[in-house]
């Protein structure tokens, strides 16, 4: 057998420059649910944008959806973080589940994030979606869920905590995340028309991750001349907020064709 300076004497030392790699404008971390089938492929659509990454982390979760089980991910939070490396230098960094964080809560979850990348700004579902409205100007809510009705009155109660009224509220009442990413999106925009048509609603939103939603923003605001939002278009738009992309993306409603505001939360 040669020895590794003879081996190395057969192999061309070839030259190379380096720059500042994928993401040169901004890296975005995701931490998505092993349960979700919708988060990963949203996103990309809603983030596909020049010098922009998003780097994905699967979390371990139960895939019947219940405060029991929504307060049991607490725990997966920082071994999920910790499996997006610190060297990526992160621009903003995310905890995809809306019923998690109504569970666990929005603050105790952007702590274990910032133990995981400190000084890292971090999102999630809810607190985009109250970013979102506050920006669009929302302030009597249609709400849209899948879930059970204790996990679904918990998120009403977080809602009216931050001041948004909740007018008109309409569930689908399935406890299975691999059911609810299933649901046809021409259901889900079916329920926010329906739940959204109400003089007494301002706009409305559709909480889920799971749920395929994205795709139907423009057409419900079109229904319903009312700004509409999601779990995934919220969070894909407050993220790249919080990274410093002000770029307007086309196709996903009047939320990507705004900025955000003094106050990120």
């Amino acid at each position: 057998m040669e020895n590794e300076a003879a081996v190395r004497a057969k192999i061309s030392r070839l030259g190379f420059t380096t720059d500042a790699g994928a993401g040169a404008r901004a890296r975005i971390g995701l931490l998505v649910l092993e349960s979700d089938q919708t988060m990963e492929w949203e996103m990309r659509l809603m983030t596909h944008l020049s010098g922009v990454s998003v780097y994905h982390a699967r979390l371990a979760n139960d895939v019947v959806v219940t405060p029991e089980t929504l307060a049991k991910m607490e725990a997966e939070l920082p071994v999920a973080a910790g499996l997006l490396p610190q060297y990526l230098g992160l621009s903003a960094l995310g905890y995809g589940c809306t019923s998690g964080s109504t569970i666990i809560g929005e603050d105790r979850v952007a702590a274990i994030l910032d133990s995981a990348h400190p000084g890292v700004p971090s999102s999630n579902p809810l607190t985009a979606a109250k970013a979102a409205l506050k920006a669009m100007g929302v302030r009597r809510l249609g709400l849209v869920t899948p879930y059970t009705p204790d996990v679904t009155q918990a998120m009403q109660d977080r809602f009216e905590d931050a001041g948004v009224q909740i007018t008109t509220v309409g569930s689908f009442f399935e406890h299975s995340d691999n059911v609810v990413g299933r649901i046809e999106s021409a259901a889900i925009l079916e329920a926010a028309i329906t739940v959204g048509h109400s003089d007494a609603v301002d706009g409305v939103f559709i909480s889920c991750t799971s749920l395929r939603a994205a795709g139907i923003i423009e057409q419900a605001e079109a229904a319903l001349g009312k700004p509409v939002t999601a779990s995934n278009h919220a969070l894909a738009w407050h993220l790249l907020r919080l990274a410093g992309i002000k770029d307007e993306v086309e196709g996903f409603g009047r939320l990507f064709e705004t900025q955000l505001g003094s106050d990120p939360t």
